[in-house]
């Protein structure tokens, strides 16, 4: 089939029925169990030879340098490396008993406590697969001891984890500044407000859910230990603390950029595991080798996907999908929702990777002519692959958790126990739309 394609001169098709085969032979691929990042690169090989001849070729070369050599890209390793760091410290277990202390005597407090220690991991790595293991080990077995519905402990875990998405450091808001050529700086303060919003809501379920119904979670067991004891625990909230002050407080504040930020923030952590005795060179190998095999596998999607789009481009791809959108409605606002109905579809069935660098530089651009602003749309995007992360049939939150999880509980139990979370994530994603202003833009 792909001799006959190269033999053949694609460009006759026309970019209608070049952009259709285009897109049947991706999903063709993918379906052969083929990854994502070689599916793209082979497609954009293809349609390189088939369209333009071999002259093309070092057109796709130079789109994929300009992809690996933004200085900026430095960070994503740095955030993956403290997150690797995390997951094998004591870090997370200590800071999750820490905020026992501050659930306090309420229904629910575990799965309310389960979200805050969300939002802290989030903060200190903006990585979303170690977040939910983790959690699926230190709050997944407390919570069912102590009776809670498992559904809900499920989906507390599953969104809570995901926050990483949303709350500044993201990876997902640096390749989007990347792709779109905009200031992760301005992506990252842009983000705070919703992300926290996002979190509140989780927060606000939960309360409201035990209330209406007392049985889904028990009032917490009493803690009897002595005061001495609690403030030793305490402890366990300041290295995290004083990562997230480092990291967040020197972007925010001007005195470092996001890829300097990124390298303070694994100086602290490693300091922080030095303090507690935790650091030693096969911590340092493990944490290395999972950063290793997590960046190469964006960059090799991302090697594939500037390919693609770029070779796309030439076609006149972009400028016949741009038309394609704004025809579907006069209305701005409209084309909006239908670019977040196209990237949720995708996000039932592709990584956010693959999605932020195949479609973003074909939708900033229109997003720009319609009069929005770029950063306002990246946190959209993040917020709308808040719900990719939990929607079916391959949401990657409901396998992470199913690798932790006891065995009676199924993939089919964890997707059912997401669907309310997925509700408050649209509802995020329509607050979003509807009000800009929330993003400060």
């Amino acid at each position: 089939m792909i001799e006959h394609l190269l033999h053949f001169d694609l460009s006759a098709l026309g970019i209608g029925y070049g952009t259709l085969l285009l897109f049947v032979l991706l999903i063709a691929l993918l379906l052969t169990g083929i990854p994502l990042a070689f599916v793209t690169l082979l497609v954009a090989l293809i349609f390189a030879l088939g369209w333009f001849g071999p002259m093309a070729v070092p057109l796709i070369t130079s789109r994929v340098y300009s992809f690996v050599s933004s200085f900026v890209f430095v960070s994503v390793p740095m955030f993956v490396m403290m997150a690797a760091l995390l997951d094998r410290s004591g870090i997370a277990r200590d800071l999750f008993e820490a905020m026992k202390l501050v659930g306090g005597r309420m229904r629910g407090a575990v799965a309310v406590q389960t979200i805050f220690v969300s939002v802290i991991l989030a903060a200190m790595s903006g990585i979303i697969g170690g977040e939910i293991v983790l959690l699926g080990l230190l709050a997944l077995p407390q919570m069912i001891r102590q009776g809670y519905d498992r559904k809900l402990a499920i989906g507390v875990i599953c969104a809570g984890g995901s926050l990483g998405t949303m709350v500044p450091p993201s990876i997902v808001l640096i390749i989007y500044g990347l792709t779109a050529n905009v200031s992760i700086g301005d992506l990252f303060t842009s983000a705070f407000i919703p992300g926290f919003m996002l979190a509140g809501f989780y927060v606000l379920f939960v309360i409201v859910r035990v209330k209406l119904n007392p049985g889904l979670a028990p009032m917490p067991e009493p803690d009897d230990r002595p005061w001495s004891e609690k403030i030793k625990l305490l402890k366990g909230l300041v290295l995290p603390v004083l990562v997230i002050g480092f990291v967040l407080g020197s972007i925010y504040g001007g005195i470092a950029s996001v890829t300097e930020a990124s390298a303070l923030g694994v100086a602290g952590v490693m300091l922080s595991t030095l303090i507690r005795g935790e650091l030693t060179l096969s911590m340092l190998k493990g944490a290395a080798l999972q950063t290793l095999s997590t960046c190469g596998m964006i960059v090799w999607i991302g090697i594939g996907a500037s390919a693609l789009v770029g070779v796309f481009n030439l076609m006149g791809g972009i400028d016949f999908v741009s038309a394609l959108l704004k025809g579907v409605s006069d209305t701005p606002i409209v084309v909006i929702l239908t670019m977040m109905a196209i990237l949720f579809f995708l996000g039932m069935f592709l990584d956010w990777v693959g999605i932020a660098l195949l479609t973003m530089p074909i939708f900033v651009p229109i997003v720009k002519d319609l009069g929005y602003d770029p950063v306002w749309f990246g946190v959209v995007f993040a917020m709308n692959m808040q719900v990719s992360f939990l929607s079916p049939p391959f949401g990657p939150a409901a396998f992470y958790l199913k690798s932790v999880a006891p065995k009676d509980i199924t993939l089919g139990e964890i997707f059912r126990s997401l669907l309310p979370f997925i509700a408050i994530q649209i509802f995020a994603v329509g607050l979003l739309v509807a009000f800009p202003a929330i993003t400060g833009h």
